[in-house]
């Protein structure tokens, strides 16, 4: 074959390519809903322990802070709950030593969020809801352990209040998001997966083995970018098999 026809024969295989990628990558989608999470005083010692059932939910954790509060602090944060019979005693738990503040981020964030926690009594938790976070590691209806935004309206409140200085400004969705995605991240991941293909170590099995590791560090690398755009990951790490023997 002569160097025009070989190159003829490249430009179709990089072609084939493409057409299996677009088929490979579902449409981008968009989340934008965030939450509050607070690991409260007396659990401090388990955040990492909370933090890897938070992470292992399908929750991105987009900002933390460990701090403490002073009653004050404690009264603006609880001012809806202020003049109930309980709320001395909740400005006096809450500021009673350091806790942890998390903004949480992912598909129906603020409901998933509070179906982790259950009720809000801990003693009842143990009875209708086992499993769940305030079950496991709250004491009784005061010192409950964790505390989640009751709504996005609450949500947004509440974020603002911890993290003053993080501007909450809309994630792109719709045809922005698509555009994002299919202007800056779609064109990545098939150029780094068309070069992939093209690498071609001596021994076959060696050469499998290496282009399915760099593709899940790929796609991984990648995720972990626009983690703050795409719902799920592109399953692509169960779609690759055919392109390794390209």
């Amino acid at each position: 074959m002569d160097e025009a026809g070989a190159e003829v024969q490249k430009r179709h295989l990089s072609t084939d390519l493409e057409a299996k990628m677009q088929m490979l990558m579902p449409e981008p989608q968009i989340f934008v809903e965030r939450t509050l999470a607070l690991i409260k005083p007396d659990v401090v010692d388990k955040e990492e322990e909370i933090e890897d059932i938070i992470l292992r939910s399908g929750f991105l954790i987009v900002q933390k802070r460990k701090l403490q509060f002073s009653p004050e602090q404690c009264s603006n944060f609880y001012a809806e709950q202020y003049g109930k019979m309980f709320f001395p005693n909740l400005t006096a738990y809450m500021s009673s030593g350091p806790l942890v503040a998390m903004v949480l981020a992912r598909r129906n964030a603020v409901s998933y969020w509070k179906e982790l926690l259950g009720p809000s009594n801990s003693i009842k938790a143990r009875r209708t809801h086992p499993h769940s976070l305030r079950a496991i590691y709250g004491t009784d209806e005061l010192r409950n352990a964790l505390h989640g935004s009751l709504n996005i309206f609450s949500a947004e409140r509440e974020i603002r209040f911890m993290f003053p200085e993080v501007i909450l400004e809309p994630i792109p969705a719709g045809q922005r998001a698509r555009d994002y995605l299919n202007l800056y991240v779609n064109p990545t991941l098939l150029a780094g997966l068309t070069a992939l293909c093209k690498e071609k170590p001596a021994d076959p099995m060696v050469r499998t083995v290496y282009q399915h590791r760099v593709v899940g560090f790929v796609i991984r690398f990648l995720c972990v970018r626009i983690r703050g755009l795409c719902r799920k990951t592109p399953p692509l790490l169960q779609s690759c098999a055919p392109l390794a023997t390209c």
